[in-house]
């Protein structure tokens, strides 16, 4: 068959650091597959976890593993081996892989939101619109659509012609636009739509929510200010941490000949 590869570009002094970079993913992939997969195990074993609230994070932990195996195997593959290369169909799946599962958390997160804000601003009629029924439709939702989102993308990009075979960077992601001969304004159209839609418009409506859930929590008492904290401050910090995900592959795209490959490789 006659099959394109796409040399991954983007190490920095392999040669002289292989084992320690192939040491500290395994490490990382090892502990994000351990720490996910116990929390999960516990929420499914203990029928008083069976909530709204900790399936919400027994899925957003789901989806980290499954984003994590989506890029971390072939990282430590490429470390080991002497030509760090991906077939062009392999580097469409990891893109597919890679955004979709971005967007799904995004959406995860915008589900938890309006789950606090249910549970905090309209305590009594929690149980009516947080039915079982509700939290499996929120869940189809949030892998279903970005999966949706990204087909159209990459059945787009599979049919681009290449005119360079170099990516700067570990993995596939957005970098891949700069090896086609020609970009396409249709294919610049869906990337925006996809933006807004799995990235900006979930981050607007979660900080809308948690804007309301704090200020209703200032009026009411010590203890309600304290619960607000406590459960809407862990989904913040992962928010804002994808946040920085998604603007950083943002600026590479842009600003691809101006941020130094160690930089780009550290980050």
């Amino acid at each position: 068959m006659n099959v394109t590869y796409i040399n991954l570009d983007g190490y920095v002094e392999l040669e002289k650091y292989r084992f320690v970079y192939f040491v500290i993913m395994l490490i990382g992939y090892i502990l994000i597959l351990c720490s996910n997969s116990t929390i999960v195990c516990l929420i499914v074993i203990h029928k008083n976890l069976h909530e709204p609230m900790y399936i919400f994070i027994a899925a957003l932990l789901i989806n980290s593993v499954l984003f994590s195996t989506g890029v971390y195997p072939k990282l430590l593959i490429d470390v080991l081996s002497e030509k760090q290369v991906i077939s062009y169909p392999a580097c469409l799946f990891q893109v597919y892989v890679f955004y979709s599962l971005s967007g799904s958390e995004f959406s995860l997160l915008a589900a938890m939101a309006f789950d606090r804000y249910v549970s905090i601003c309209k305590p009594l009629q929690y149980h009516t619109i947080m039915r079982k029924t509700t939290v499996c439709v929120f869940l189809v939702l949030s892998w279903l659509i970005p999966f949706c989102h990204l087909a159209v993308t990459v059945l787009g990009k599979a049919n681009q012609k290449l005119c360079s075979f170099t990516l700067k960077g570990i993995y596939c992601n957005n970098l891949l636009n700069y090896t086609f001969c020609v970009s396409s304004g249709a294919m610049l159209i869906i990337g925006l739509v996809n933006l807004f839609n799995l990235g900006l418009l979930p981050m607007f409506f979660i900080l809308f929510t948690y804007t309301v859930i704090l200020i209703i929590a200032y009026r009411s008492s010590r203890e309600a200010r304290k619960k607000a904290a406590q459960t809407c401050l862990p989904h913040l910090l992962v928010l804002i941490n994808y946040s920085f995900l998604l603007t950083f592959d943002m600026i590479i795209v842009r600003l691809e000949s101006d941020i130094s490959i160690i930089a780009r490789f550290v980050i």
